[in-house]
């Protein structure tokens, strides 16, 4: 089954770096499990709700506008919405393979060893650092 990004979801990527961007657009294409952005860009304060609530751990993060305009980063989330962690291994799949085809680099939240982030994926700072 072929999945498409909805307008909703499209909007959501406004502002987000372009390699980023056609990465999720092709894993669309490729997973099992239906999925939605939840999150692109993000401003301060935003952000610094997020962190008050504690979903968040920094103000560093990358869905913030970078030197160079851009968020590095997005949230996705299955379609239907859910927060149990099967579903978000496939759409990590997905992310993966498309990185692989476009040749783009990609960390996943959910591979970290703290502060496991199932639906975060971003572009690493070694590679993406404002560029």
């Amino acid at each position: 089954m072929s999945y498409n990004l909805s307008n909703k979801s499209l909007g959501r990527l406004e502002g987000v770096h372009p390699h980023l961007v056609a990465v999720v657009k092709l894993a669309i294409t490729l997973t099992d499990q239906d999925f939605l952005v939840l999150e692109g860009l993000r401003t301060v304060e935003r952000q610094k709700t997020l962190v008050a609530k504690g979903v968040s751990q920094t103000m560093n993060s990358r869905h913030i506008k970078a030197a160079n305009g851009y968020g590095h980063a997005v949230d996705l989330a299955p379609y239907p919405i859910s927060w149990d962690w099967k579903y978000f291994y496939p759409i990590a799949d997905a992310m993966k393979a498309a990185t692989a085809q476009l040749g783009t680099p990609l960390e996943w939240g959910g591979d970290w060893t703290r502060f496991k982030d199932g639906p975060h994926f971003q572009l690493p700072w070694s590679t993406y650092n404002g560029k």
